[in-house]
Formats: C-alpha cells, structure tokens, sequence
C-alpha cells in the first residue's frame, strides 16, 4: 500500500504536537496532506468529519497521563471509515501514562486501524524560566526521529497487501485509565497594569475561555489550563500564578530534569 494521500490530525494548544506530526507526515512522504486541526473553538461544533485516505497521523497532548477531555470530545467527530492510522500522544518530559492506550481506544472507537504508535516530548505547558521543564522540545533531534518514524511507518505500509494485513496494535497503558483530579478555579491571569489588550491570547485559547476587557479576562469554568496563552504572550503578561499550579511545577522541573527520548512502536 502506498501512501499517496495523508491526513494530519491534532489538537495542539501550544503548537507542539503539531510539529511532532507534521515531522512524521514528512518522513512518510505522503504525496498529498491535508491538515485538520482540532484546536480552534469552533470544531468543537463541527459536522463529522469523514477521512478516506490512504494514511490518518492523529496526534494529542498528554494532561496528568490521559488525553482531554477536550480533545478527546473532538476525535469523536471524526469517521476514520478504516483508514490506518498513526497515534501519536507528545508529553512533558514525566510520563504518558495510560493516554497512549486512551488515543488508540478513541482512534478505534472513531473507525480507524491504527498501525503504529508514538510518544514524543513536548515542553510542559508549566514550564517557565524559574521551572524549566523540557524546555525547547520537540527539538531538532526529535523531529529528525519522527521524520524516520515516518519513513519507518511508509516501508511497513509498502509490505501491507490490504487493510486486513493490519494486525492489532498494542500500546502501554491501563484500563480503566487513571482518574484525573480536577482543579476548579485554576487559571492563568494577567498581571495588573501589564496587559497590553491585544489579544492574542484570545485567539490562541481553544476553548474562547479569554475575553479581553480592561485586562484578558479567564472564564475558569471553560479555562483547560493548557497555558497557550501563556505561551503566546510576549511580553509576560499572563502567568500562572495559583500556588498548587507553582508547586506542581516546581516539582516537575526538580524531579524530571533528565532528558527523555522518544517511544515508536510499529
């Protein structure tokens, strides 16, 4: 089977999964790719989306070793219709967990027949120059491991004669999966006087969870705490400041400073 046409799908806050899959899509070396992006606000309204190509690469963040619940509400509107699919899941440098497993039920579940599987590291979305916590990452080195990770994945589609060749894949993880404790109230804020209004945090929140007003304003009740719009603000307006979110991190960049390199299963 060749792999003539691709689609790239992915729910990806602060850009860092997309990387990993675009990085995959291009060691594949599909002759056609159609990104679908899965983070803005509106495709949570979206129609079904039906994929009927030779290759889907679904691709999610990891949060506390499962995927979100915003992503995952997200791939259910997608109709794989048997399309081989690569999951991949991009972490911060602790531990994915059982969201490997989490993807592939959620891939399966939508129709798709995943024939191989990734997890890449990403920089934590808590991440900051007092908590650095893989910082940088995915970097040249690992996106030159989801390029051969493509590759690998465009030799082993070569040798499939059918889609019932594909046999099942198995991933690390448990079910159940972990339970996820909930933190309520917990956002980012911006700091008094330095919000500058212009909105770019707002257009990056994938939930609409931001209003700008005198300041950017966070509706906790939608607010995912994927701290893109920390991420995009340039001038370090928006901080995580909440003391458990400041613990959590600084635990994580004390604990899990050494690096990890990526998981590929075919």
């Amino acid at each position: 089977m060749d792999i003539a046409s691709a689609k790239l799908i992915y729910f990806s806050p602060t850009r860092t999964t997309r990387k990993v899959v675009a990085g995959i899509a291009q060691g594949a070396c599909a002759h056609k790719a159609e990104h679908i992006d899965l983070t803005p606000p509106d495709t949570a309204l979206q129609a079904l989306v039906e994929v009927n190509d030779d290759l889907a690469i679904i691709g999610a963040p990891v949060y506390a070793g499962r995927i979100p619940a915003e992503a995952a509400s997200r791939l259910r509107r997608l109709r794989g219709n048997g399309t081989p699919a690569v999951i991949v899941v991009v972490y911060g440098n602790r531990a994915y967990e059982d969201a490997l497993l989490e993807l592939r039920d959620l891939a399966l579940e939508a129709g798709f027949r995943p024939v191989a599987a990734g997890a890449f590291i990403g920089e934590h979305s808590f991440s900051g120059d007092a908590t650095p916590i893989a910082v940088g990452r995915p970097d040249g080195d690992d996106l030159r491991m989801a390029e051969e990770f493509g590759r690998a994945i465009r030799e082993k589609m070569k040798e499939m004669r059918a889609l019932d060749d594909i046999p099942p894949l198995r991933v690390p993880g448990n079910f159940p999966y972990k339970d996820v404790a909930g933190l309520t109230g917990v956002t980012p804020v911006s700091g008094e006087g330095a919000c500058a209004r212009c909105g770019e945090c707002a257009s990056v929140c994938p939930t609409a969870a931001i209003a700008v007003r005198e300041a950017a304003e966070t509706d906790a009740n939608l607010c995912i705490r994927c701290c893109a719009c920390v991420k995009v603000c340039t001038i370090g307006a928006r901080r995580m400041e909440d003391p458990r979110i400041r613990q959590v991190a600084e635990w994580l960049s004390a604990n899990f400073r050494e690096r990890r390199e990526p998981e590929t299963i075919l």
